[in-house]
């Protein structure tokens, strides 16, 4: 309720801007977004300027999550040692974003901008996400001019919004390499905008021009990104240094006093506003907080004081709590018993050892808390060609993490095709698990919202079923967010795409690649990397080359000496190669995405299965 005083408040509020003669139009920021052109834009990763603002965004986990990059990709360019640290309120951090021109629509036109989802929540608003999660980095005009077909009253929980995080990327003729987004401050003038990035005041108003109105954003011209020491987090923040910056202009103080009357507005509108939403999501936190307390005196047991709680087992049981509703939460004594003490009789390969539990049989994968951001994931998919997550258990006196997973029994496709099996596959057995393997991760590229790349595609994370059916396995490096930057590169050689290698690019291209990889494996029955440290995709350019007998011929020397002995099309063999070289291009943007993949694969099954009983008939190419 807003009480009489508040009225008097606000009303002197309106009247000290209506004396400063300030027309509303000036002081809002740019509402609809930053125009390009498609044809003249060169797409670029660059950063946003972000505040850590308590309590939902003071570490790089939820930061990270809310921008759909990793801690790391966060630490690295903010100058943080540790991902895992905790940071103080305000404390400016950089976070990489893929900036790119995207058009609207014929009458709108294209603007500039990163493009990232959002998952509504209770209580979430087109409004509240823009100023308060996002900072003003978007506005919720600019949020409903690209999500056309929603209803901004009528957003149900859980549904993915697209927000344009307003960016831009220099052009040919400017010599910065970044332009950071930044939000204009009720306490900033260009000046001291200028001195925190070490750059003039006018290299701001070259990029911006002399129009720049609180919560607009601002484009800041940098060379290389400022290598200041972060603050340490403590109870009680230093106080502030002394002021530093140089004399503001004229025009700077007059927008800094138009700054501090708005902010003042603004901070009695949210007052107002906030209070009650304050106890609702204050009365949230504490229900969920007594489920992640009951789940896990589950598992500790109900024998109080059976061994003590330190703060980190409390921190793996709430970073789990999202998690529990879906899966089984298993006892480390099932685990126990069902490897017979993680038993190297039961190791199945790396860390995962097979048990059994109550009669069924799964594959264990122990491994040490980093789990949550295959747990996240995992969330998120279900398709009969990834191997299903059963359930997990955390152990919090050692810190572990176990996830339970589906067994597959019949192993790894590395094991069939690189001799570990004696029985070879065949070539109809071949093409449906590649076929599978791609039905994967079109699953996974084109139907999770935000994308998730794999990041470890290889013959070894492929495993097949008692029918010989694939399943894509080992999450662990699955990125969910694509088309970032990253400088932590992990991977197997002889399957990292060279983008990802050379630049750290992060899309599900780089899947792609070593989707091509994995079909040279099936064809030529060879490994990705061989003894020499030489990869397998160096020389396919050699099958591309010369006439169609001739290409044939050099396939038929390369291919694998187990299915030379059958009968089928050399047609269909060509057709896989030619995928497997179109997914192996250098250049990203050439290479199919995995819907022309799978349809593709289908056509060489189409040509395999015009094999007729009687065999092959007299104008098709054997593979005799």
């Amino acid at each position: 309720m807003i009480t009489k005083p508040m009225y008097g408040l606000l009303l002197l509020f309106f009247i000290f801007i209506f004396n400063q003669n300030i027309c509303y139009a000036q002081v809002l920021p740019t509402t609809s977004g930053f125009k390009c052109n498609p044809n003249q834009f060169n797409p670029c990763q660059t950063y946003v300027y972000y505040r850590a603002r308590g309590p939902e965004f003071l570490d790089l986990a939820s930061i990270g999550d809310l921008f759909s990059v990793s801690r790391l990709m966060i630490a690295k360019p903010s100058n943080i040692s540790n991902p895992n640290t905790t940071l103080i309120n305000d404390q400016p951090i950089f976070v990489p974003i893929t900036c790119s021109c995207n058009t609207i629509n014929t009458t709108f036109g294209s603007i500039s901008y990163a493009d990232l989802n959002y998952t509504f929540q209770p209580g979430d608003t087109m409004a509240v996400i823009s100023t308060t999660k996002f900072q003003n980095l978007t506005t919720y005009q600019s949020v409903e001019t690209v999500n056309p077909t929603v209803v901004p009253e009528n957003i149900d929980i859980g549904q993915d919004i697209k927000f344009p995080i307003f960016c831009n990327c220099p052009n040919r003729t400017q010599q910065p390499r970044f332009l950071i987004s930044y939000v204009f401050q009720p306490s900033d003038n260009i000046s001291s905008i200028a001195t925190r990035f070490g750059i003039t005041p006018q290299a701001i108003r070259d990029i911006n021009g002399n129009n720049s109105t609180i919560f607009d954003t601002l484009f800041i011209p940098l060379s290389r990104l400022p290598n200041r020491p972060q603050p340490t987090p403590s109870n009680t923040p230093p106080p502030p240094p002394p002021p530093t910056a140089p004399p503001v202009q004229e025009n700077d103080k007059k927008g800094t006093v138009i700054g501090l009357s708005i902010g003042l507005g603004v901070c009695v509108l949210l007052v107002i506003l906030v209070g009650g939403l304050f106890f609702r999501e204050k009365a949230k936190k504490g229900e969920k907080y007594r489920d992640v307390e009951r789940q896990k005196s589950m598992y500790l047991g109900s024998k109080k004081g059976s061994f003590s709680i330190k703060d980190v087992e409390v921190n793996l049981m709430a970073d789990i709590s999202d998690c529990l509703d879906k899966y089984k939460m298993y006892k480390m004594e099932q685990l126990w018993e069902a490897t017979h003490g993680f038993d190297e009789g039961c190791l199945i390969q790396g860390s995962v050892y097979k048990g059994t539990i109550d009669g069924e049989v799964f594959a264990i994968k122990k491994m040490k808390w980093n789990a949550r951001e295959e747990l996240k994931i995992l969330q998120k998919v279900n398709h009969g060609n990834l191997v299903k997550l059963e359930g997990f258990c955390i152990d919090p006196k050692e810190a572990n993490c176990y996830l339970v997973y589906e067994y597959v029994e019949n192993g790894s496709l590395h094991s069939w095709i690189h001799g570990e099996k004696t029985e070879k596959l065949s070539w109809k057995t071949r093409l449906r698990i590649a076929t599978d393997v791609a039905n994967g991760l079109l699953y996974i590229h084109e139907h999770t919202r935000p994308r998730v790349v794999h990041k470890d595609i290889k013959s070894s994370n492929i495993l097949l079923d008692s029918n010989m059916r694939a399943k894509v396995a080992n999450f662990g490096l699955a990125k969910s967010g694509c088309n970032a930057i990253t400088m932590h590169i992990v991977g197997t050689q002889g399957y990292i795409a060279p983008e990802y290698l050379t630049d750290g690019i992060v899309s599900t291209k780089m899947d792609v690649f070593s989707f091509g990889v994995v079909l040279l494996e099936i064809v030529s029955g060879k490994e990705a990397i061989n003894d020499e440290g030489k990869v397998l995709w160096a020389k396919i350019g050699e099958f591309s080359e010369g006439s169609e007998e001739r290409k044939v011929r050099k396939l038929q020397e390369w291919m694998d000496e187990s299915l030379l002995r059958e009968e089928f099309t050399m047609e269909s063999v060509v057709n896989v190669m030619s995928v497997a070289i179109s997914c192996l291009s250098k250049d990203p943007s050439r290479r199919p995405g995995m819907i022309e993949i799978v349809y593709a694969l289908s056509k060489s099954i189409d040509l395999f299965s015009d094999i007729s009983e009687e065999g092959l008939s007299p104008r098709q190419v054997t593979a005799r």
